[in-house]
């Protein structure tokens, strides 16, 4: 009986059971259950182990860890056992004699159960491997890389043979898992055709994988936070598949996905609803401090108001628990959260203040800015923040924690900086980034402002150190000569130092780099462009001319942000009228795809341009679009939730406006109540406005001040002239609009008032432009200006308008001319009605 059922069993079995029955000591350690049971095998075997035995035997130790939960591995019961060490001197002896595969998986082994890096069995595993590289199949080839990341080895010479070996054989890896991993590896040592067919490579194995395996796109996302790149069509992919596995994902991996997309700025809305819902259903499992941190970080800023309040309750519980890395993490995540819960950021930081000493420099930069902007206080923490990162920075090496420490310092409460902090800065300049020295101008400046001494020597040794900032900064500007170089260090530049200091020689400097411009690098371009608000005509004109090369090629979800700053700085052309045309018949198809906030933003837009497409805008004015919307808009941070909430009542009552027929509802009309409702100041230049007009017209009550026009435009000034061009007086005096604090009573005047004028008549807006009406670099007004005096004009005003440059220019420095000034407005740049 028993010959006939093993006839029965597939020739690989029968070959297995016999080398089973002839290796007792293989037999008996596939049957080991547990590290003991193996370590007693090999304590009674020692002299018959050979080569197979030690790998499997490395290799069934790190299984028995690998599936037991984080918080019960033994691991350090491990190395110290004696049995251990004789794998470990077994494994060193015979090196030579191993194959390929099991050379590399007794290191991916020994590194699992952390085997120190500088061990000499790890060190000799290294060099036996680099000796062999050439023969190892790609996917062991894949494992080792991995080793390699273990040990930092990332931008090492054997890292930099292992990429070569990828470029030569990329055709043939046919396995996802492979390749996936082989790209995180070779990440930092890529050039640009290389990631490009990795990419590539990586769009055809997703689409022929098994889609149940979520750890491949899991790691070419990985890959494209790694490489800092936002392939839009990849992304899309990856989160296909990643939908599908949501159900039977847990939190760790929950967690890592989450991070990775936004660390990426990416969203997709399907799979953000998708992993919510199944984060919050694990929410009752993750009870102890490992769990629920990973739970934390990837729920709570997407959270509603109940879950946070659930999670925040839950942390409060378990705050004790935390270990030092734990409570980092949650505070930085309160703090993305906006988090008012004093009682859990109390307790956190004194977590936090326990475990100072365990800190690194940039943990500690992290710390100081979470507290705070969470507006923690407790002086005596801050005051030992305030000694260690002094400390630190008397001794840390790299820019970078030199650059983060010194911004945070300046974060803290402090009298004054001592001089060996300014002679560190000092000595750091030449090296820095632009977005560094950025930050230390901020720093110093801040420390000007309030350093209490007011001597002419620390005065000017501030003076001086601003000095060295500024030509730093320049001197860096101008040496670049790689679009793509500034470009990463343009990034994320902003602020009022970088405006008057740096914005117009950086722009020279991008147009004299324009040929450089490409599909691959446009993006960051139109970002910095939109963002310093500064009209390049060049820039935009060589910008319009490659999205129109490769509208194919720009995926659907780029197309707001590349239109942005053509509708935001009202730039027009017939080439950017041919882009907008063809971006819309690009991205028509798949507005069912967009997120539905994106699809908002959009829209707007086109509004700022007067473009409407009928699609888009029957799309968005649906139930359940808007009730999706608003499902999104709970996820979103209240910095981006406002801006859309804004947006979509823009593009309602634009709608409303220019496009009657398509018979959109108003229906913001509680929602600009509410906002309306609060106080308003006009300033003393407005003030002084309002006076003048009423001496030209004739008298105050012929001006009324902050009228609120249907559909919630407020006019800052108000008149009505009669076919003679004088001025008609109001009912009420508009004096009585303003408060003796300079607030404004917002008076909409009565229907009738508005409707009903006597024949001839004009109703007059005089609207003060300041210089956020106006592009950084000219008087050329913005697309949001454009499109409110249009509306204006919808609603029966003639618009006149006071930009800011004309009314504070030396030629009206008179009360006189000023009234003069507005005369003119008023009567010779109106059209007489006749």
């Amino acid at each position: 009986m028993l010959r006939l059922r093993a006839l029965r069993c597939p020739p690989c079995r029968l070959f297995h059971h016999g080398v089973v029955c002839q290796d007792h000591v293989l037999g008996q350690l596939r049957a080991c259950t547990a590290e003991d049971q193996l370590f007693d095998v090999v304590s009674k075997n020692k002299a018959k182990l050979s080569v197979k035995h030690v790998g499997f035997a490395v290799g069934l130790l790190w299984q028995f860890q690998r599936e037991r939960p984080e918080m019960l591995r033994t691991v350090k019961l491990i190395r110290a056992h004696p049995q251990f060490l004789t794998l470990r001197v077994l494994a060193e002896n015979k090196i030579n004699m191993m194959d390929d595969a099991t050379l590399v998986d007794i290191l991916y082994g020994g590194l699992r159960l952390q085997i120190e890096p500088h061990d000499s069995l790890i060190q000799q595993l290294v060099v036996e491997a680099w000796n062999r590289l050439e023969s190892f199949p790609m996917s062991t080839l894949s494992k080792l890389s991995i080793c390699l990341n273990d040990l930092g080895l990332h931008n090492s010479p054997l890292m930099g043979h292992i990429t070569e070996i990828v470029n030569q054989k990329l055709d043939s890896i046919k396995d996802a898992r492979v390749l996936t991993t082989l790209m995180i590896s070779v990440s930092s040592l890529l050039s640009t055709r290389l990631r490009n067919t990795l990419i590539e490579k990586a769009e055809v194995l997703l689409d022929s994988m098994d889609t149940f395996h979520y750890n491949n796109p899991r790691r070419v996302v990985q890959f494209l936070r790694h490489i800092k790149c936002m392939h839009r069509p990849l992304l899309e992919k990856c989160s296909h598949i990643l939908l599908k596995n949501v159900p039977n994902l847990d939190v760790e991996n929950l967690s890592i996905i989450v991070t990775l997309y936004q660390s990426l700025s990416f969203s997709n809305w399907d799979f953000r609803q998708a992993a919510i819902q199944r984060m919050v259903e694990l929410m009752h499992s993750c009870t102890d401090p490992e769990s629920f941190t990973k739970l934390f970080i990837a729920l709570g800023p997407l959270a509603g108001p109940t879950t946070r309040e659930r999670l925040e309750s839950t942390a409060l519980l378990l705050a004790d628990q935390l270990n030092a890395h734990q409570a980092l993490v949650i505070a930085e995540t309160l703090e993305e959260m906006q988090s008012r819960n004093f009682q859990l950021i109390n307790k956190i930081a004194s977590v936090l203040h326990r475990n100072l000493e365990v800190y690194r420099p940039v943990e500690i930069a992290k710390i100081i800015q979470a507290l705070i902007l969470l507006h923690c206080q407790s002086p005596e923490l801050f005051s030992r923040l305030r000694s260690i990162v002094l400390r630190y920075l008397q001794t840390c090496v790299h820019i970078y924690e030199v650059i983060m420490l010194t911004r945070v310092l300046a974060m803290l409460p402090s009298a004054r900086i001592e001089e060996p902090v300014l002679s560190r800065i000092d000595a750091v300049l030449p090296q820095c980034s632009l977005m560094g020295l950025s930050s230390l101008t901020t720093a110093v400046a801040k420390w000007m402002r309030n350093d209490p001494s007011y001597s002419q020597s620390a005065h000017s040794r501030y003076v001086r150190l601003l000095q060295n900032l500024n030509r730093c900064a320049q001197e860096r500007v101008h040496a670049a000569k790689k679009l793509d170089l500034l470009m990463e260090e343009l990034k994320f530049m902003s602020g009022e130092w970088f405006e008057e200091m740096l914005l117009e020689e950086t722009i020279m400097v991008l147009q004299s780099l324009a040929e450089q411009i490409t599909l691959s690098n446009m993006l960051d371009l139109v970002l910095f462009l939109t963002r310093s608000t500064y009209r390049s005509t060049p820039l935009l004109d060589r910008i319009a001319s490659i999205a129109l090369e490769n509208t194919h090629k720009i995926h659907y979800s780029a197309v707001y942000v590349t239109l942005l700053p053509f509708a935001l700085l009202n730039y027009d052309s017939p080439k950017v009228d041919e882009l907008f045309d063809a971006f819309i018949h690009h991205f028509t198809p798949k507005i069912s795809s967009f997120d539905p906030h994106m699809l908002v933003l959009l829209a707007y837009v086109l509004a700022l341009s007067n473009r409407f497409p009928e699609p888009l805008i029957r799309e968005i004015f649906r139930v359940d679009f808007l009730a999706k919307l608003d499902a999104q808009l709970e996820t979103l941070s209240s910095t981006q939730n406002m801006r859309v909430r804004s947006r979509l009542m823009q593009l309602n009552r634009a709608v409303c406006l220019e496009c009657p027929e398509f018979q959109v509802p108003w229906f913001h009309e509680h929602y600009c109540t509410q906002l309306h409702r609060r106080d308003n100041y006009i300033n003393l230049a407005q003030q002084q406005i309002h006076r003048m007009l009423g001496e030209v017209l004739g008298g105050i009550n012929c001006v009324k001040v902050g009228v609120l026009t249907p559909y919630y435009y407020t006019v800052d000034y108000e008149c009505i002239l009669d076919h003679n061009q004088q001025a008609l007086p109001y009912s009420t005096l508009s004096e009585l609009q303003i408060n003796e604090d300079g607030k404004v009573h917002w008076d909409s005047g009565s229907e009738k008032e508005r409707t009903e004028l006597p024949p001839g008549a004009q109703r007059i807006a005089l609207d003060f432009l300041n210089s956020k009406s106006f592009c950084k670099n000219s008087q050329h007004v913005k697309g949001d200006v454009l499109m409110r005096k249009r509306h204006l004009e919808i609603l029966g005003y003639n618009v006149l308008q006071i930009p800011h440059f004309e009314w504070n220019s030396m030629e009206l420095s008179t009360p006189d001319a000023w009234k003069e000034y507005l005369r003119m407005k008023l009567f010779t740049e109106l059209p007489r009605v006749t």
